[in-house]
């Protein structure tokens, strides 16, 4: 029979407040720490100001209102301007559950009166065209911010192209103008267009330096054209390459610009043999790496391999190639000859023709290839192994799967990755899963 724990008080000593009040200001640590923590606890309502700042921080818009209720230094905290500088809204959800589940009017307050602290700022929606509108709707509420990162994210498809184009196009046009230092925006799979482009470089043409706009398909070649022809300070920039053009390569490669750091291209198709894509020429790469040497040029291939007539008949200085599809032995051929900057390549599929050749080739020529990832394609353990000698330790990444080394009479897979190490100058085996 369990007994009543009994509590003396002294004679100057005040009762002790009930076990419901102090529960709800401190925190028993004794379940994380173990026994020698056993009485160890933490005063919440009297933690460090930059602790409960932290808390806060990690916390989604509803939990940070629930939170600003619980006392009245918790509430100051939750309007101090630190907090604001960087959040995400987070609608990953019917936008009808998500402003039900607020209180009523606490966007539209943090709007009044944090829009001006708002600097790092993204939304992450779902595919529900629901909470892409919010989305909308809250951009468009923010017209007196000085936002300088804005990114646009969906989880999965299609989200923001559910919206229509002149909601879209209405509610960044508020963010773009009101601004006026935005410097870095990721709106990939968007219906953005080229009047908003306008507005951004009118309004921002001296502070952006990085453009993330893949599979946007209302921006034209034009529309690119005068993001480059007047954002001198661009150093990143992501898209399709239906909107690359010889026009875009010569106008960021004018004395005007700051060296471009980064160029990435979505190489993609859905629908094979109804796309016939352009050639780039030579001398527009040219000019391109002349006035920036160091810039990183990425492409994605997801094509067909009737579709890459068009690639890598010239010399081209791509440094990042990763082919989601199938490529022919005789596209990899190509890429040995005339991709000398080349610094990795990942090759998801081939099929069932050995790349031995390719491979050496691609690392006669490839002096700068440091990565290579190889899945759904046949080499010899002979091949493979001349390859990786030729390489030697400047490979310092090296995926390849195993079901992609056929074994040969001079060497079993045993043989095999001791012999790799050797040449790599670390322990190497191949992949069971792919690492890229």
């Amino acid at each position: 029979m369990r007994r009543a724990r009994q509590k003396v008080v002294g004679k100057n000593e005040a009762p002790q407040t009930s076990q419901k009040s102090k529960k709800q200001r401190t925190c028993s640590y004794a379940s994380v720490f173990g026994e020698s923590a056993l009485h160890a606890s933490v005063d919440w309502e009297n933690l460090p100001h930059h602790v409960i700042l932290r808390v806060f921080q990690f916390l989604p818009l509803v939990d940070r209102a629930r939170a600003s209720s619980v006392c009245r230094r918790w509430n100051e905290i939750f309007h101090i301007p630190d907090l604001w500088r960087r959040f995400e809204f987070e609608l990953n959800q019917p936008a009808t559950s998500y402003l039900k589940s607020t209180h009523p009017d606490l966007i539209q307050q943090i709007i009044k009166r944090h829009a001006d602290h708002l600097q790092y700022v993204s939304f992450k929606v779902d595919s529900s065209t629901e909470s892409a509108e919010a989305a909308c709707d809250i951009l468009s509420q923010l017209v007196n911010c000085s936002i300088k990162t804005l990114g646009l994210i969906s989880t999965a498809k299609p989200s923001f192209m559910n919206v229509s184009k002149a909601h879209f196009a209405s509610a960044l046009t508020v963010v773009f103008v009101n601004s006026k230092s935005l410097s870095s925006i990721k709106v990939d799979d968007t219906p953005l267009d080229d009047p908003s482009l306008k507005v951004l470089v009118a309004n921002n043409s001296d502070t952006l330096k990085l453009l993330k706009m893949s599979s946007c398909p209302h921006v034209s070649p034009a529309g690119i054209l005068c993001v480059a022809d007047q954002c001198h300070g661009l150093k990143e920039l992501a898209l399709n390459y239906y909107i690359l053009s010889d026009e875009l390569l010569l106008a960021l490669s004018s004395e005007k610009h700051v060296d471009l750091e980064h160029l990435r291209i979505d190489v993609v198709s859905e629908n094979p043999g109804q796309v016939e894509f352009h050639t780039i020429k030579k001398q527009s790469w040219d000019a391109l790496v002349k006035h920036s040497p160091k810039v990183n040029i990425v492409m994605y291939f997801f094509l067909y391999e009737e579709e890459f007539d068009a690639f890598f008949r010239e010399e081209t200085p791509v440094t990042h190639l990763y082919f989601g599809r199938a490529v022919s032995k005789a596209m990899l051929g190509r890429i040995g000859m005339n991709c000398p900057r080349l610094i990795e390549l990942v090759v998801c599929a081939n099929g069932l023709q050995p790349l031995d050749e390719e491979l050496i080739r691609i690392a006669e020529r490839c002096k700068n290839l440091t990565a290579m990832g190889l899945g759904e394609c046949e080499v010899t353990c002979r091949g493979f192994i001349e390859f990786v000698k030729m390489c030697g330790g400047r490979l310092t990444q090296l995926s390849i799967m195993e079901e992609v080394l056929i074994p040969d009479n001079d060497y079993s897979l045993d043989r095999l990755h001791l012999e790799v190490s050797e040449h790599l100058g670390r322990m190497w085996f191949p992949d069971m899963m792919p690492t890229w």
